[in-house]
């Protein structure tokens, strides 16, 4: 079999029947199978989908397992010679699949991504560069981040994502909406990291797949990727409240799953700096809409919430440095 297709749900099954629709309709010529894995959704989505779908695998997790655990189940009974992992709120266009394994077959690369569109046709992040230590995760923090950013690009520093993609690009990650990899890949690398509920952990996994061979990006197969159709249903958000926004609950586990990351990709010296410099943060935010109300007033563009929520998701963080410095199993869900 040519390709394993991994798709997790929790509460969306429109997504997911739309989602497995343009699978069967733009993919003719490899073989594939589906493997639906659902997070406990409690609702009518199995019944839809396989009535159908019939030929759709599904496994119940039973518990709301998040992106790693819920995917490696599905790796797990995958019988392809490569593994993709498909966001449910993705909508594959013009052959993409087929397009892809093709390029992949010819390609010495263990893992590949393609053209991420928004829904109007603009393009969206497919993959990225490593910065050292997760640095770049600075730069959502409010004020310093700018100050950040200033010094970035006067110090000559290249911006790490990749939105438009010519022809092929080599990367260091890719988004997990569209992520596959070989089969033998994986089988040396190992699956994604059960420590991760949300966010992060494809990173993690290409750090990994990484030491195996080529991670690339192909400019010609092209996929819709709505974005926040899952996480949207957990963590009641828009996705204009994205991963800039360090404060709501969302913020809480992208903070969280940034700093797991940090810490086994890079070690226990950049989590601490990276810890030091969010704690920083907060009287400097503090001052920083203190000056703005001054100025500005109502204009303000941050309030008084965001920095008493800001300081709360600091303190989650400050509470679980101990377990994230001794990297002994853990389930971080905030």
């Amino acid at each position: 079999m040519d390709l394993s297709i991994i798709i997790v749900n929790y509460k969306s099954a429109g997504l997911v029947l739309d989602c497995i629709s343009s699978v069967y309709e733009q993919t003719k010529e490899i073989s594939f199978e589906i493997i639906l894995v659902d997070n406990h959704s409690e609702d009518n989505c199995r019944e839809l989908v396989l009535e159908k779908f019939p030929a759709v695998q599904w496994i119940q997790t039973g518990y709301n397992a998040g992106f790693a655990r819920a995917n490696n189940e599905g790796i797990k009974i995958a019988k392809g010679a490569n593994i993709l992992l498909l966001n449910s709120d993705t909508i594959v266009l013009d052959r993409a699949l087929d397009k892809t394994i093709a390029l992949f077959k010819k390609d010495d690369a263990v893992g590949c991504g393609v053209q991420l569109l928004n829904t109007d046709g603009s393009h969206q992040i497919s993959g990225a560069h490593f910065v050292k230590g997760g640095l770049n995760f600075l730069l959502p923090l409010p004020y310093l981040g700018r100050f950040i950013r200033y010094w970035g690009y006067k110090l000559g520093s290249r911006v790490p994502s990749i939105t438009e993609v010519k022809d092929r690009v080599e990367v260091d990650w890719i988004v997990g909406a569209f992520l596959l990899a070989k089969r033998t890949a994986i089988d040396k690398a190992g699956m994604l990291d059960d420590d991760f509920f949300m966010y992060a952990e494809e990173i993690e996994w290409c750090s990994r797949l990484r030491r195996q061979g080529k991670m690339v990006l192909y400019s010609e197969p092209k996929v819709i990727h709505i974005g926040g159709g899952t996480s949207g249903n957990f963590y009641d958000t828009k996705e204009a409240e994205n991963s800039k926004n360090l404060w709501n609950r969302k913020g809480r586990q992208i903070m969280l799953s940034m700093f797991v990351r940090t810490r086994k990709q890079y070690g226990i010296g950049y989590f601490l700096l990276m810890l030091a410099i969010f704690i920083f943060d907060i009287p400097v935010f503090i001052f920083g809409l203190l000056i703005e109300k001054i100025f500005k007033g109502s204009h303000a563009r941050y309030t008084w919430k965001n920095v008493g929520d800001y300081i709360k998701n600091v303190w989650c963080l400050i509470s679980n440095a101990g377990k994230i410095i001794s990297n002994k199993p853990q389930f971080y869900r905030v």
